[in-house]
């Protein structure tokens, strides 16, 4: 339980925003004593038919659940239901609070995102108001061979009714202390999105910062309409498929998400942060991969857990494709629960995308 005020972290915000930076042993120090700290967002997002449709485009699902009314109804659902990976959107707002409000002193471009799990409770749906609880969860200072700060912060999600419907955690690698390039700085200074005025949404929800206080939740989902788990092997294998993402992707996910970073479209700054090219966003192909998986189980909605670690970048050329191929099979089956565990692989070329990719799936 952390014992840090909220006024001790205003205070740190401040000094950040002014100029003032700290050693990577004093960053370290001050953040390990945040953990278990908790807040809530202080603004609901609500979820519209028309952002269904747009995240599920760009993450290519083209399963009915996203975009035809009586086709979801006819698995079960009153109306649209987002695709596994929605809650990204959720995770960008709840992401830039955390990192501008509680763990001060980071750069944002020296953050890299290794791990992601999604548990679900329920479908996030059209008419959700959803509410994010927010907790750093772990935190580990690594000195060597390079310095490096370790944390998983967890998200708790819940819609307008107190009903859970989504637990996910974020693992982080940050580097502190770095020199920032002086031509990274001009870079991105050039190709970031400007906004003259930042307006005041106001705050719709009270937030409730300091020591964590609702008890995690446990529900797990329906199997709604996903395919028969008797018709199911161990080793079974899933159709292998192919998707393809280019520039036009890249921007269109970024719009979709939230997320301007401009290490996925600006040639000008991939080139100054010393990477090989523009890269998709982790949670892009992670997206792809709950496509995959959606295609082959019936109902998105039986996604009990989905977890992934990214290992390497999808890079896409200027004035072409990038191909990224994907294959599964059934891991495992329990009869007594009628779960079953599918393991995926993602590669670019012989690289592989992800080093563990795997999904819990609640089968018929």
């Amino acid at each position: 339980m952390s014992q840090v005020s909220a006024e001790e972290l205003t205070q740190r915000a401040l000094a950040f925003r002014s100029g003032e930076r700290s050693s990577p042993e004093e960053l370290a120090a001050r953040t390990a004593e945040l953990v278990g700290y908790h807040y809530t967002v202080d603004d609901y997002f609500e979820v519209g038919r028309e952002d269904v449709r747009r995240h599920a485009l760009a993450v290519q699902d083209a399963h009915p659940v996203h975009w035809h009314e009586a086709k979801a109804r006819d698995l079960g659902h009153d109306t649209l239901i987002a695709a596994p990976t929605f809650v990204s959107i959720i995770g960008v707002v709840a992401q830039r609070k955390l990192f501008d409000e509680v763990i001060v002193g980071y750069d944002l471009w020296s953050i890299l995102q290794t791990d992601q799990r999604l548990m679900y409770h329920r479908p996030i749906k059209v008419g959700d108001q959803l509410v994010c609880d927010v907790t750093l969860d772990s935190f580990r200072h690594v000195t060597g061979p390079e310095i490096v700060d370790l944390m998983v912060t967890k998200n708790v999600i819940w819609n307008q009714h107190g009903e859970p419907v989504m637990t996910t955690w974020t693992s982080l690698a940050a580097r502190p202390g770095l020199d920032i390039d002086p031509a990274l700085v001009e870079s991105l200074d050039h190709v970031m999105m400007k906004v003259d005025t930042v307006p005041d949404p106001g705050k719709t929800i009270v937030a409730d910062a300091g020591a964590e206080r609702r008890p995690d939740p446990t529900e797990l989902p329906q199997a709604y309409g996903a395919i028969d788990f008797d018709s199911l092997t161990v080793g079974q294998e899933l159709p292998d498929k192919r998707f393809l993402l280019t520039r036009g992707n890249l921007a269109n996910y970024a719009g979709v998400a939230g997320d301007p970073n401009p290490i996925h479209f600006s040639d000008h700054v991939v080139k100054a942060a010393g990477l090989e090219g523009v890269v998709a966003h982790g949670m892009q192909t992670m997206g792809l991969g709950a496509s995959y998986i959606s295609e082959f189980i019936g109902d998105p909605a039986a996604f009990c857990e989905y977890n992934v670690r990214f290992t390497s970048m999808v890079y896409v050329p200027e004035d072409d494709s990038a191909a990224v191929d994907f294959t599964g099979k059934i891991k495992s089956l329990d009869p007594q629960s009628r779960r079953g565990t599918i393991a995926i692989v993602a590669k670019q070329g012989s690289r592989r995308i992800f080093g563990r990719a795997q999904a819990v799936i609640q089968f018929g």
